[in-house]
């Protein structure tokens, strides 16, 4: 089951084309629906795949965590995602996937894979109320397959959050506070609800104002709105902003894409694009250094993402 993810180098290909490659996966026929349906993981959060082994229990675990597996020495937790959709099924987890974010490697029992497909975010929108309600808002976004079947992009750093896997309040501690000295601004793009309040949550213990966007292509009509307003005015677009922080994958206009609209703008070229990401392995940061982004800083690390746009702001202020 590997083969699912080889050519790796292929896809760093896409970085820049608003493409991406999901790898397919159902968590078994519901109970109450009758139905099967499908959802979707980026391929390059997925180290393997494999038929599900011994798994270790231990007490007192977080509801959804099954145990642990040793994988090649390594303790990885498993988390079934048929309990965290809260969905009812006769079929068993048969298929394990083992992911990495944040450098966080963990393990998702499901009920089967499908295949990999390729998706542009053009495609990709912002999920129904419906379904978000449905599925506690562990869906980020939906697209339609070429067969007319929906494919749900689930939002893994919910997952893990509700997980326990990620932060409680002391990964706040030792952040400085910016605002007693300078008034900032930052942009801020992620589609993920849970990444967008610890990054609000950040900016505002930095005392950084900011201004949010659920995904590239909103970021975009805010900057270029921004960028035509100040060029009326005669001034700079860092008399507006002064950063602009990024997610990678996003619907209708990825990470990638917005870098370079950013940075092919003569007007918005000199603000830095920071890409903040659970992409977090070396191919990820080298694909957001070709697109033109100046720091590539993984999600989860308030502290790390604070020192990283202090270095940043004060250049511009400078």
């Amino acid at each position: 089951m590997a083969t699912f993810i080889d050519s790796i180098d292929e896809r760093t290909k896409l970085a820049g084309t608003n493409h991406l490659e999901v790898l397919l996966f159902n968590l078994g026929t519901s109970d109450d629906t009758g139905r099967n349906e499908v959802f979707g993981i980026n391929v390059f959060k997925v180290r393997e795949v494999l038929n599900v082994p011994e798994i270790t229990t231990a007490p007192e675990m977080p509801e959804g965590i099954e145990g642990f597996v040793s994988l090649r020495g390594d303790m990885v937790p498993i988390i079934n995602l048929q309990k965290f959709c809260k969905l009812k099924s006769k079929d068993d987890p048969s298929i394990l996937m083992i992911t990495e974010y944040n450098t966080h490697v963990q393990g998702f029992l499901v009920s089967s894979v499908d295949t990999i497909q390729r998706l542009n975010w053009e495609q990709v929108k912002e999920p129904p109320q419906l379904i978000s309600k449905r599925l506690a808002g562990l869906v980020t976004a939906v697209a339609e397959l070429a067969d007319k079947r929906l494919v749900m992009i689930m939002d893994v750093e919910k997952v893990l959050a509700d997980a326990g896997e990620f932060y409680d309040d002391t990964v706040f501690e030792g952040i400085r506070n910016l605002g007693e000295k300078h008034q900032y601004r930052l942009l801020f793009a992620d589609d993920s609800n849970i990444a967008r309040k610890q990054i609000k949550k950040t900016l505002d213990v930095m005392g950084v104002n900011h201004i949010g966007a659920i995904n590239g292509a909103e970021a975009w009509q805010l900057l270029s709105k921004m960028a035509d307003q100040c060029e009326a005015d005669g001034r700079d677009i860092t008399s507006e902003i002064q950063a602009v922080l990024t997610d990678v994958e996003m619907p209708e206009m990825d990470g990638y894409v917005l870098t370079q609209k950013i940075k092919a703008d003569k007007r918005l070229a000199h603000l830095p694009v920071i890409m903040h990401s659970s992409l977090t392995a070396q191919a990820n940061q080298a694909m957001g250094r070709g697109v033109g982004a100046d720091a590539y800083v993984p999600k989860f690390q308030p502290r790390e993402l604070a020192d990283t746009l202090e270095t940043y702001l004060d250049k511009v202020k400078n």
